[in-house]
């Protein structure tokens, strides 16, 4: 039922999606068998609640709700949802391959999905695409594409030091998720696999203090961006590719230094979180001025206000803090908690240029780092 439910994240297309109901029914059983919250994480909890009575305080400043009501309670359950993984990864580390298979599985399937409507391979695979874009099995190829990074990073560390047997089925899974980053030109998830990467790499040199096994991480990581840049040559050779790759390459659209473009935008949010300490309402920015803020630091102010946006802080500082602190250290949960600070790293960058607020796999990330976080805690320098 874990699996499932991790599997059930890489099919988001409207909310709520399968997966609110798969985890609702998953999170209400665990809880009812006993699964406890710790004093570590119970942090995490009461921040997020003041971070969603932000949101419902705000949503009280709009005349009329439509659906916010739906919105907050999604935004609410996607918390509780960091909070379940966070206390199951604390109470058995095991989870966390069970958590991170099925979470690759769900991004090979998605992203072929993607890959296929792209290229009209399948029937109805249209519905698999977006202004000429794949999106997969979500909304949004922006979405769609920052999902699939941790698991290339997964695949990716597995080939580099994983065991020889192994190296064609994760480097068939690589690709394929890989080609589907690409295939979303979305420019945060371009942004987010370059900067996971390379940090990705930094690290497990630094760790590896061997220079035998350093010389086989640097080989296999040139060889690996080789393989990379021959395929984007081929791909480049597909004109429809080609034209939305020029285009989509330039680090600043059209729309982004537009009059009212997305800087502009932002610098008009933050002007009015200054005048409106309980934000305007959640959803609201986007109808006002047409485009959502694409900033999950204006989301904050502008949907669940000084409060929402301070506590969101908090935590990012919070993570952050534990998180670089603990991630290197011998543990056999070291893997896992190190791809997931540094996607959480990657997020809180590329946040500045897009809104993760309700990307499922954000929340599940950050259970990840917070579950590894409780292991810490609970067996400190003790741990055999």
């Amino acid at each position: 039922m874990l699996a499932f439910g991790v599997f059930t994240s890489g099919f988001v297309i409207q909310e709520p999606a399968p997966y609110e109901l798969m985890m609702a029914g998953l999170v209400g059983i665990w809880f009812l068998c006993g699964l406890k919250i710790s004093r570590t994480i119970a942090p995490v909890l009461a921040l997020f609640t003041l971070f969603n009575i932000g949101g419902l305080l705000s949503m009280f400043t709009m005349d009329t709700y439509g659906g916010i009501p739906l919105y907050l309670a999604v935004s609410y359950f996607l918390a509780l949802t960091t909070v379940f993984f966070a206390a199951i990864i604390e109470t058995d580390h095991r989870r966390l391959k069970i958590i991170f298979r099925a979470y690759a599985v769900a991004a090979v399937v998605t992203a072929m999905l993607g890959i296929l409507g792209y290229f009209n391979l399948i029937p109805g695979g249209e519905y698999f695409t977006l202004y000429n874009r794949a999106r997969g099995a979500f909304a949004d190829p922006n979405v769609f594409g920052p999902f699939l990074v941790l698991p290339a990073l997964y695949l990716l560390h597995g080939l580099i030091v994983g065991k020889i047997k192994d190296v064609p089925l994760r480097a068939i899974g690589f690709f394929i998720i890989t080609f589907g980053v690409f295939l979303s030109f979305s420019r945060a998830a371009w942004g987010l696999y370059a900067i996971s990467g390379v940090l990705l790499i930094i690290l497990l040199l630094a760790r590896q203090r061997t220079s035998k096994f350093q010389l086989r991480i640097i080989m296999l990581s040139a060889a690996g961006f080789i393989a990379l840049i021959v395929a984007l040559v081929i791909a480049l050779q597909i004109d429809q590719i080609a034209e939305l790759f020029s285009d989509r390459a330039q680090l600043v659209q059209e729309y982004d230094g537009a009059r009212y473009g997305r800087f502009a935008r932002h610098a008009i949010g933050f002007g009015m979180a200054l005048e409106n300490p309980l934000g305007i309402g959640p959803l609201e920015f986007g109808l006002i001025y047409g485009e959502d803020t694409h900033n999950i630091y204006l989301k904050s102010l502008m949907a669940y206000g000084w409060l929402g946006f301070t506590t969101y802080l908090i935590l990012s500082g919070m993570t952050f803090y534990f998180g670089f602190k603990y991630m290197l250290r011998d543990r056999p949960w070291q893997v896992y908690f190190m791809l997931a600070m540094i996607l959480l790293f990657g997020h809180a960058l590329v946040g500045m240029v897009i809104d993760t607020d309700h990307w499922r796999h954000f929340y599940l990330i950050l259970g990840i780092a917070w579950g590894c976080i409780a292991l810490e805690h609970r067996y400190g320098i003790n741990y055999n």
